[in-house]
């Protein structure tokens, strides 16, 4: 594979985040990377893509920050960028959790390995928990996960007050795409007072660690650029979606099966 897709996180207190943007984009642009980068008060959030050597500097140039010097990278190979061009952006947020007073400061002890988390998935007490997105969860899941067809993460704590209570269901396995939704999550979760944890790098990590040996994911993992879709071996599927409905679809069409609006401008893009 030509290029390297490098997905990655940090919370970090960044009261500057509104000056580092420009550096960031301007210094990205100069690597020739692609990808989406959001910058919040309380971190980073990015999905990027380009050369080797491109990426790497990437690193060095976040890394000569002491404040990013142990952001943690998930990668995964690709044919071509699959991104028209970088931007940066600037959030309230750097995943929208509409969570007020999160306190992340004690999640160390929810986190859990590949190996760890396929023991949670065997486990009768463990509710397992999907935090990701409805039409995510339809193009791949862990096996026994509970999916609570939300549309967008921060409708999370509704369904949760809904559906769940720590008194019966007290331990709660949780998983995403890159980690950062279980982040927030968790703490929101413990705050609640459900035992938690966490698969520590999500889908990704889990990926690369495991290549899926024990089959305990079933399809394609989601992704949020052109590829749509990584297989077990973090290989582009370049799966056919609808970007009205996000139902996945067997093959190429004019207009979704499912909801009926024209594709052709979806298919310029993303085939």
């Amino acid at each position: 594979m030509k290029y390297v897709v490098s997905t990655f996180y940090h919370f970090v207190d960044l009261p500057d985040f509104e000056d580092i943007r420009e550096s960031l984009r301007t210094e990205g642009r100069r690597l020739k990377l692609g990808g989406a980068i959001l910058l919040a008060s309380e971190g980073i959030n990015a999905t990027v893509a380009g050369s080797r050597e491109g990426i790497d500097d990437l690193y060095k140039w976040l890394r000569s920050d002491q404040r990013f010097s142990d952001m943690q990278v998930k990668e995964s190979p690709c044919d071509r960028i699959p991104f028209k061009r970088l931007t940066v952006r600037l959030k309230p947020e750097i995943v929208n959790s509409r969570i007020d007073n999160l306190d992340r400061s004690d999640l160390d002890d929810t986190y859990v390995n590949s190996q760890e988390w396929d023991e949670l998935l065997e486990d009768p007490e463990v509710l397992v928990l999907d935090t990701r997105n409805d039409f995510e969860v339809r193009m791949g899941a862990f096996k026994h996960a509970v999916n609570p067809e939300i549309e967008k993460f921060s409708e999370l704590p509704k369904w949760t007050e809904k559906n769940l209570d720590p008194e019966k269901t007290p331990k709660v396995a949780m998983y995403c795409t890159g980690g950062i939704r279980c982040e927030k999550a968790s703490a929101y979760y413990k705050q609640q007072g459900f035992k938690v944890f966490q698969l520590h790098g999500g889908i990704l990590k889990y990926f690369e660690e495991t290549k899926n040996k024990k089959e305990n994911w079933h399809g394609d993992c989601f992704v949020f650029d052109h590829r749509i879709g990584v297989d077990a071996d973090l290989n582009p599927t370049y799966t056919w979606i609808c970007c009205y409905c996000q139902e996945v679809l067997e093959e190429q069409y004019d207009a979704c099966p499912h909801c009926q609006r024209n594709l052709t401008y979806w298919w310029q893009r993303y085939t």
